[in-house]
């Protein structure tokens, strides 16, 4: 084969390559670019664009699970649960499945249910992730919502527990408020035995939940044994300051009807005595003493409550009730236009 002939083959086979480089057609982006533009779409909240690259990957790639997940969520998100159901429930089918990829399936499908109310299923799904993953903390917290939704304080119980052993973060508070719960559903069926059992049950569990001191200070009540109610009532009383005054009116009255008159003024000066700040305590405490002609020591007592809580409205009025026989009306004036101040500083901030 001579030179010229095997030059002129060279010159065709590298025109060749070059026409082919230059002039081959562009591939198609690859999917994988285009569910990370859905998953940016998503973030940006353009849920239409999202869905519509979510749609484009899955006709490329029909195993693309994650991008069949996401389609999913947004239909929900977009009011359209039924749809991704259908498309979630879908994915279960599908053969030799990593784990992890099976929970996020089911923890979809849990979340459909519950925006259908399908309470029966949506737990069956989160009940079906602990069969894979028996420590899965999102199902336990799912399945603890779930409970406390239908007011199932038993099953509420036994799902806290395994949270806080899976966790080690005790909390016998929440333990005790279940407790408490199903007690009161006793009661709503006046099944009174059982009810008085989860009371004191939950005290055993939190000796310093309040709120079941509470109840079984009003199981007492009800059933006319003071002195055990006036001592739950009290211990609720201490433990939960923010709302003491629920038991207040209740606790005088029960002192009144066993002539322990004496005793109120000296409940309300230990709460003082614990936490000053107790307005509420502090204006029972005022109206006690002006109830037995002690005016003097009940304005003092409020004074010296407005040193440290001078803005308080609450006080404030107290106060000026308790001037309103003994103060000229330039005084009472003064006080009345603090308390507006007040009031019209306070709205003004809201």
């Amino acid at each position: 084969m001579n030179t010229p002939f095997l030059i002129a083959v060279v010159v065709l086979i590298a025109a060749g390559i070059t026409a082919a480089l230059l002039y081959r057609p562009k591939k198609p982006r690859h999917f994988e670019s285009v569910y990370t533009d859905a998953l940016n779409a998503i973030v940006h909240g353009d849920n239409k664009t999202a869905l519509r690259l979510l749609r484009e990957v899955v006709k490329r790639d029909t195993n693309h699970i994650n991008a069949y997940l996401q389609m999913g969520e947004i239909l929900r998100a977009e009011g359209n649960p039924h749809q991704a159901i259908k498309i979630h429930q879908s994915l279960t089918v599908r053969p030799n499945l990593e784990n992890q990829l099976q929970i996020d399936i089911h923890r979809s499908l849990a979340l459909d249910y519950m925006e259908v109310q399908n309470y029966v299923k949506a737990k069956n799904e989160a009940e079906f992730i602990l069969k894979i993953e028996k420590k899965n903390i999102w199902a336990l917290e799912f399945l603890l919502d779930l409970a406390e939704q239908q007011h199932d304080w038993i099953q509420a119980a036994a799902v806290a527990k395994d949270i806080q052993k899976i966790t080690q973060q005790k909390d016998p508070g929440n333990l005790a408020k279940f407790q408490m719960f199903e007690g009161l559903d006793h009661l709503g069926k006046n099944d009174r035995e059982r009810a008085k059992k989860c009371f004191v049950k939950a005290i055993e569990i939190d000796s310093t939940y309040g709120q079941a001191h509470e109840r079984l200070g009003d199981f007492y009540a009800d059933d006319r044994d003071l002195i055990k109610a006036i001592d739950h009532w009290e211990k609720f009383a201490h433990l939960d300051v923010e709302n003491a005054s629920n038991i207040f009116t209740k606790m005088e009255t029960a002192l009144y009807d066993l002539g322990r008159y004496g005793e109120v003024e000296k409940f309300y000066k230990r709460l003082l005595d614990k936490n000053p700040g107790n307005l509420d305590a502090l204006a029972r405490m005022a109206n006690v003493l002006e109830e037995k002609g002690e005016r003097q020591q009940a304005l003092d007592l409020v004074d010296t409550a407005l040193k440290q809580f001078e803005d308080s409205v609450h006080t404030r009025l107290m106060k000026l009730k308790l001037s309103l026989t003994n103060s000229p009306p330039h005084e009472l004036s003064r006080q009345i236009d603090k308390i507006i101040d007040l009031i019209t500083e306070n709205k003004e901030i809201s």
